[in-house]
């Protein structure tokens, strides 16, 4: 009698550890998709596609639990995900920027010695191909006044001349392009100092 007593307190004692065990998980409860509302001790697999709420023992929300996404869902989620990081380095590497901008410009004063410096560079490229252009154009009044020669009869014009003018020609027409890139040069300058300085 006495052990089949001892046997029953042990049952006892195991079922109350276990009902105190699934307690302490808390208890999980969902209406599924049949409008029935489900409880167990253990998130339910029945509402994985709907929220399930964790209950305190005194039945009270611990916590509420999201439906499991879907395959799109996902998608959707890492797409967002990947887009704020991707956000999140270009404003760490924009800081990153106008630090050093902030390092290397001090003052206002010093970003516009630079710019100066660079436009000055410019200018010089430019000086030089205007000088260039002025030879090509002082050859070409020379060739023309040499062309004015066999205006009565151009058929007679030397093959050597007519190469010259049209070597003169396409120089002169290679130097209008080059002083316009440098114009272009200067433009991206003074553009990329501007928005410099708007960022010190």
């Amino acid at each position: 009698m006495a052990g089949k007593t001892g046997r029953l307190v042990a049952v006892a004692l195991l079922l109350g550890a276990a009902s105190s065990h699934a307690a302490a998980e808390g208890i999980y409860s969902c209406v599924d998709g049949k409008g029935r509302r489900l409880t167990a001790d253990r998130p339910i697999s029945e509402c994985i596609d709907r929220e399930q709420r964790e209950l305190n023992p005194s039945g009270t929300v611990k916590r509420r639990i999201a439906p499991t996404p879907t395959a799109q869902e996902r998608a959707q989620q890492e797409e967002r995900s990947r887009r704020e990081q991707e956000e999140k380095a270009r404003l760490a590497e924009e800081r990153k920027r106008n630090q050093a901008l902030v390092t290397r410009y001090p003052d206002k004063t010093a970003h516009d010695k630079e710019r100066l410096a660079a436009l000055a560079v410019a200018d010089d490229v430019m000086a030089a191909a205007g000088k260039r252009t002025a030879v090509l154009e002082g050859e070409r009044r020379k060739l023309e006044a040499e062309l004015e020669f066999y205006r009565k009869d151009p058929s007679k014009v030397p093959a050597r001349l007519k190469r010259q003018l049209e070597e003169n020609q396409q120089q002169l027409a290679e130097q209008q392009r080059f002083a316009a890139s440098q114009e272009g040069e200067k433009r991206r300058i003074n553009a990329r100092f501007d928005e410099e300085l708007a960022r010190l």
